[in-house]
């Protein structure tokens, strides 16, 4: 099988977010790598996933799990080779699966050699106004030049030995590029084609809403010693340093790019925006194809937040006529079993909702292990921990990104190469021994054939993934509506069983969540797929 030249599969596209080192090690180190994916990919491929999402695999010192890229045109040598790149996206193409790969625009790596070139300048220099140094404020520029606050907490500037200050939206490890600078807007267009050229089929860009910073950089005007951050990940308040204007301007740079490349290349935007308005500016013919819908991952295991989210959502497509995104799990945010409640009763609605997700209009993005029924891992050791942010906040994201489970005990399953000694990067729980993908290959109920069983029915019914939502009259706490032809989706989230009598609906179950004990009555935190 290899991908078909359609240039509207991202429409409905369901795409696997792998997050390279903890997928899966393939020379045996403990870390994954490339080879690790490309050993994989045939069980990507029965899982029934159209595309892979690649996190970061770029030349990177680790500052930030590889969002702190010192080199945007080649592979660290922790994850492999470019050549490995190829191979791998080689083999997924013949699979029929397409390669998105991460692209961190709005900050470079510290160990990136302009940054290097920028310290051993002069202020003013050209070197410098590759990124935003300016001078501080005070009798000898000893203040930062505004409040702006770091998303991993702290201020947003560290100061140089020349007494200027570099702005940081993220770690001081990642400092902001000047896109004002044509320099910068010529070096990414060359990163675009470098990769394009490569085969790669889309791009998620990173922090889409933050290259430009509204003129002479003014204060927001409070800051965490106010009570409160002043910048969340995920946030949607307006800023002074996120969804300016001027941002649109450069994705109306990439869009020919794409375009001039066959097969449907996309770009899809990670934006944090406070308005439906502002999101839609993102999409459009002559900018992105895509913005992550984040309300979903967020939502409340609830039938009216679920609903209202939807609805919303949807409204938000019609407005760019554009199909929508669904997330319930990603690198940034913990776990959903584990949102849901953890334990039996998190698993259950994580499944429950992961079938409602999957029975929507547009695109849905899964997180790799969340197939497994994985948890977040919430005792990982401190001293063990990498998240930048947990070093100045106490919040981290280690938990999600712990390394996935394929079979045997957990280290050697992690290990694709069965000669290696290397210790996973982060320890795995003892409990997940149950959950490996080998433990789950032979049970029918398993999460592992639960998903198989879901994206091979979105595959074959012509309902689901584009078309509408009607919705279907339900008592308080479901979700029901119809997916023509012919399916309908009910989410029962009362604190009781519901009967599809009770309903006024009637046909062939497809697919439910969890057992169900009673031929047609839905348990509670269960999702059922009806044809009919």
């Amino acid at each position: 099988m290899t991908t078909q030249a359609n240039d509207d599969w991202w429409r409905d596209a369901v795409v696997y977010q792998v997050y390279p080192r903890s997928f899966a090690d393939g020379d045996g180190d403990g870390t994954g790598d490339l080879q690790g994916v490309r050993g994989k990919l045939p069980y990507l491929r029965e899982l029934g996933v159209d595309a892979i999402w690649l996190s970061p695999f770029y030349t990177s010192p680790l500052a930030d799990g590889g969002y702190d890229v010192a080199d945007y045109r080649d592979v660290d040598p922790r994850f492999g080779t470019l050549a490995d790149f190829d191979a791998m996206a080689s083999d997924a193409h013949a699979l029929g699966i397409r390669v998105i790969v991460d692209l961190v625009p709005n900050h470079s790596s510290d160990l990136h050699v302009w940054f290097q070139q920028a310290l051993a300048a002069a202020p003013g220099s050209p070197e410098r106004e590759r990124y935003m140094f300016r001078d501080g404020l005070g009798e000898t520029g000893e203040l930062p030049p505004n409040d702006w606050e770091s998303i991993f907490g702290g201020r947003a500037w560290t100061r140089v030995p020349d007494g200027q200050w570099y702005l940081h939206l993220f770690a001081p490890e990642q400092p902001d590029l000047n896109w004002e600078n044509p320099e910068v807007r010529t070096e990414f267009h060359g990163v675009l084609r470098f990769w394009l050229d490569r085969g790669v089929d889309g791009f998620r860009i990173d922090v889409a809403h933050g290259m430009i910073k509204a003129e002479g950089l003014p204060s927001v005007g409070r800051t965490s010693d106010d009570g409160g951050r002043q910048v969340e990940m995920l946030g949607s308040e307006p800023l002074p340093y996120f969804d300016q204007d001027g941002v649109h301007d450069i994705y109306r740079e990439w869009r020919p790019i794409l375009d001039e490349y066959p097969g449907g290349r996309m770009a899809v935007a990670e934006a944090w925006v406070d308005s439906p308005e502002r999101l839609a500016r993102y999409i459009g013919r002559d900018e992105l194809h895509q913005a992550f819908n984040f309300d979903f991952m967020m939502a409340e295991f609830d039938a009216e937040s679920f609903r209202t989210i939807i609805d919303k959502s949807l409204a938000e497509a019609d407005l760019v006529g554009a199909p929508t995104t669904w997330v319930l799990s990603n690198h940034d945010k913990f776990r959903h079993v584990t949102r849901y409640g953890d334990g039996v009763i998190g698993l259950r609605r994580a499944r429950a909702a992961t079938l409602l997700m999957l029975s929507l209009p547009g695109s849905a993005y899964l997180y790799n292990g969340e197939e497994l029924g994985l948890n977040e891992v919430l005792d990982l050791p401190d001293e063990l921990r990498e998240d930048p942010s947990f070093k100045r906040t106490g919040e981290s994201r280690d938990g999600c990104r712990v390394p996935l489970p394929w079979g045997g005990t957990l280290e050697e399953g992690f290990r694709f190469n069965p000669d290696g000694q290397g210790t996973p990067w982060l320890p795995q729980p003892a409990k997940w021994e149950s959950l490996t993908a080998q433990a789950q290959e032979s049970d029918p109920e398993s999460t592992l054939n639960f998903y198989r069983a879901a994206l091979r029915l979105r595959r074959e019914l012509p309902a689901l993934g584009g078309g509408k939502v009607q919705w279907i009259d339900s008592p308080e706490g479901v979700l029901a509506f119809r997916r023509d032809p012919g399916v309908v989706v009910v989410t029962n989230i009362a604190d009781r069983p519901v009967t599809l009598a009770e309903l006024g609906l009637s046909g062939t179950p497809l697919l439910t969540s969890s057992p169900v004990p009673t031929p047609g009555t839905l348990p509670a935190d269960t999702t059922l797929w009806l044809l009919g």
